[in-house]
């Protein structure tokens, strides 16, 4: 199979990810995930690859992320690897099995707008009043 190329984003974070047959190796931003540091945003981008550890085995993923924070970055990773681990594979049941782990494996950045309320110009912020 030749290499697949997927994308995750979440907030300002943008992860590129390239699929392709190998031995297993993850690494972003060229660091190896083993040593990918904070602890924390290394398990969140874990989660797709220990749902399926036997088809994680057989591909090698490099994923080049930048912009946003920590946490940002390791959501649009993990993404971009779910997303990625599905196209390779061509498999309808993976994405199923992503989307009912977590929908946000699959899907970009899910937050929504607040919808307008009255009195103010949206959501939150509200006619100022002064009673000077």
């Amino acid at each position: 199979m030749d290499a697949v190329n997927t994308s995750g984003k979440r907030k300002t974070a943008i992860a590129r990810a390239t699929v392709k047959e190998g031995s297993g190796k993850v690494t972003i931003n060229k660091t190896p995930l083993a040593i990918y540091s904070p602890e924390l945003a290394r398990l969140k981008i874990e989660e797709p690859l220990q749902l399926v550890p036997e088809k994680a085995a057989k591909v090698d993923i490099a994923v080049l992320v930048q912009g946003g924070g920590v946490m940002g970055q390791a959501a649009a990773v993990r993404t971009a690897i779910a997303r990625g681990l599905v196209d390779y594979y061509k498999d309808d049941e993976l994405e199923a099995l992503f989307r009912a782990y977590d929908r946000t494996l699959i899907v970009n950045d899910d937050r929504n707008k607040l919808p307008k309320k009255p009195m103010g110009p949206g959501a939150r912020a509200k006619k100022q009043k002064s009673y000077r």
